[in-house]
């Protein structure tokens, strides 16, 4: 389960998204990334509170439609679903471009059915299978951004030969910290946002674990270490060895740094690692999306298919349907120049995580007090200084979402989640209205899956 958590969150985000939030913000992309990194700590920690009193297969969708109503577990899941769907196709594209660098004659709408088509079969197969195949794709993942940090940390101290310790050379050498203005920061905590999301798997994946409430504990408590190390960490010996405006930095930061430092295949085995580490995102984006659309069927708020389940006990219908995006991906790539279909796809996942997180926060509140009043012991895990940390949350995401309208940049994305949000939150009221006509408030019973 802890490799679920870091599959879900290590992929083209890291290893491609970084390049696009150094160019953006210089070397206080820093700041960014600690501070969303915190507020992803947080809300992962209220997340655990809830998973580990009650696990369950729809995780915060369920816990929003038992805590704020049923239109609330419907609007968060659907978007939860879409953002996951869309990720997939963003996955598959990235990983598609990969392949094709390496292996120049497979063309990469070729290269992206390839990979659909595995995954797809991967997720077609026990829970058991996903979490093998997580488990090491994760362990690679770790393992090279552990070997990455520690070549880094020789080279940031001098300790390498042939290479000097950079000191602050580039950490304040060309154009100062914050070259592009604090409101780039702000910027690019968007594109740090995406990068972060997906360690909210683990509490979806719990409610067909052997131990649930072991499971999240543990997965969620790696949250912390794993964003201090792998991220901060990494991107700090970027910008601390090479230009924040390198070229090279912005296209693939961890290559031009292995390549600065004069690693032997550098570009062949990032490749390679970034490769891994997008299948492990897609294979979690097919599982996560799909896991949420079964949950949301069961509790009468999808289509009753997407309930139905294999002999396995997989939910056949809902993994084609989250891999749907991902296949008309391939089929767009066929057509339109990569370049196009990758940038699409990013501005479309618009502001989602931050609205996701914003969900998780309320429900957190409304669910801590009402815990406290009528089951006190099943907090067995609880929030930080409740409800002051988690009303400190809350303050930063609305902020976010202010700074992302008042920015020219990421207003028309922040209009268009908005749009998505309102048409489900629209569908979310008529669908309570309609199954509870006397008793609008009144969630529908949820299950987990067996």
């Amino acid at each position: 389960m802890t490799m679920i958590a870091i599959g879900g969150v290590i992929g083209a985000g890291l290893f491609v998204g970084s390049g696009s939030a150094i160019r953006q913000a210089g070397p206080a992309v820093l700041v960014a990334y600690a501070a969303v990194g915190a507020l992803a700590v947080l809300v992962m920690r209220m997340l655990a509170e809830m998973a580990v009193a009650q696990p369950e297969t729809g995780s915060f969708s369920s816990y929003a439609g038992r805590e704020l109503g049923p239109w609330a577990g419907l609007s968060v899941g659907w978007l939860y679903a879409y953002q996951w769907c869309i990720t997939v196709g963003f996955e598959a594209i990235a990983g598609a471009a990969v392949a094709h660098h390496m292996l120049p004659s497979i063309p990469t709408w070729l290269a992206a059915l390839v990979l659909m088509v595995a995954l797809i079969a991967v997720n077609f197969a026990r829970v058991e299978s996903f979490g093998t195949f997580e488990f090491w794709f994760a362990m690679i993942k770790v393992a090279a951004i552990i070997a990455f940090l520690l070549i880094g940390l020789a080279a940031v101290l001098g300790a390498l030969p042939n290479t000097s310790a950079p000191g602050t050379t580039n950490l304040l050498g060309h154009g100062g910290f914050a070259p592009n203005g604090w409101l780039a920061v702000l910027q690019a905590s968007l594109v740090v946002f995406f990068s972060y999301f997906g360690t909210e798997v683990v509490t979806i994946a719990a409610g067909e674990a052997k131990d649930p409430a072991q499971a999240v504990r543990r997965g969620i408590n790696s949250v912390v270490w794993r964003i201090l190390l792998f991220y901060i960490g990494s991107i700090t010996v970027v910008v601390m060895l090479l230009p924040w405006n390198s070229t090279a930095v912005t296209d693939s930061p961890y290559v031009a740094v292995l390549g600065h430092l004069g690693v032997p295949f550098a570009g062949t085995t990032m490749n390679f690692i970034v490769l891994t580490a997008v299948l492990s995102c897609l294979n979690s984006g097919i599982y996560s999306s799909s896991r949420m659309l079964h949950s949301l069927a069961e509790r009468g708020e999808a289509p009753a298919l997407f309930a139905r389940t294999t002999r396995l006990g997989v939910p056949a219908p809902a993994v084609l349907a989250a891999s749907s995006i991902g296949l008309l991906t391939v089929v767009a790539n066929y057509f339109l120049p990569t370049t196009a279909v990758y940038q699409f796809l990013l501005d479309s996942s618009g502001a989602v995580a931050v609205v996701v997180y914003l969900c998780i926060t309320v429900t957190h509140l409304r669910g801590r007090a009402r815990l406290m009043r009528e089951r006190p012991e099943a907090l067995t895990v609880r929030m930080w200084a409740y409800p002051w940390l988690s009303l400190l949350v809350l303050a930063a995401l609305l902020a976010i979402i202010a700074g992302m309208a008042a920015d020219s940049g990421s207003r028309r994305s922040l209009l268009l989640t908005l749009l998505v949000t309102a048409v489900a939150v629209v569908a979310g009221l008529i669908t309570q209205r309609a199954r509870h006509p006397k008793n609008a408030a009144e969630p529908a019973p949820s299950r987990t899956l067996v």
